[in-house]
């Protein structure tokens, strides 16, 4: 089956996408778009990888479903379009970059200027039906985006992953802390955010680890 996605991606994955799994998993997902409503609009499906190619990733923050409401998800985790509201928990990302970096809140929830300098903002989950949270759970996106992670993981060195709450925690409970900076707090959620996520630096943390590894740090 061929799958439109980043050329370093559909390579780095194609024992998922070649396989009867990944096939079952499409024609499912092709029939919800045709039925009802679904977001992150199809194109945007793999939004998250087309813009952050394979060798290109510095960073890795990991989401667990993409945003339910009208007009909210487009591919990325925790981001939002140009004049989208922000939602409570990217409001709370915000805050927590403001307060560790000093980078001024911006106007726009559109985080596609991080995904360039090479932050991989990756959904468990790539689709959700509308106002349904979770809905789309356990129907194979979570064994593809696992193996994103463990080929990023394996092949790459000195990355970070940002895991933020219990259910990230374990999506990257694997990855080796002797190769790459793991970084874990509580979620940005108003329900959490205030045992531990504000205060956890992980902004600064992760340029520091960057620059000490020769890499660029990133622009929150």
């Amino acid at each position: 089956m061929e799958v439109k996605i980043d050329k370093s991606w559909r390579e780095a994955l194609a024992g998922e996408f070649d396989s009867e799994r990944f096939a079952t998993l499409a024609a499912w997902v092709h029939e919800q778009y045709r039925a009802r409503r679904v977001f992150p609009p199809g194109g945007q499906i793999f939004a998250a990888f087309d813009a952050c190619p394979f060798d290109q990733v510095k960073v890795v923050i990991l989401g667990q479903d993409p945003y339910h409401g009208e007009g909210q998800a487009n591919g990325l985790c925790f981001s939002v379009a140009d004049g989208v509201a922000m939602p409570p928990s990217l409001l709370n990302i915000f805050r927590e970059v403001h307060d560790d970096t000093g980078a001024p809140m911006p106007e726009s929830g559109d985080l596609s200027r991080w995904a360039r300098q090479g932050v991989l903002l990756l959904n468990a989950t790539l689709t959700v039906e509308a106002h349904k949270a979770g809905s789309h759970q356990g129907r194979g996106w979570e064994e593809l985006t696992d193996e994103a992670v463990m080929r990023l993981a394996r092949d790459r060195e000195h990355l970070v992953f940002m895991l933020w709450g219990s259910f990230a925690a374990k999506k990257g409970a694997f990855i080796d802390r002797q190769r790459h900076l793991v970084l874990t707090s509580p979620h940005p959620s108003p329900l959490s955010a205030y045992r531990g996520f504000f205060g956890n630096h992980h902004f600064s943390q992760a340029n520091a680890y960057l620059q000490a590894h020769g890499q660029t740090p990133i622009q929150w």
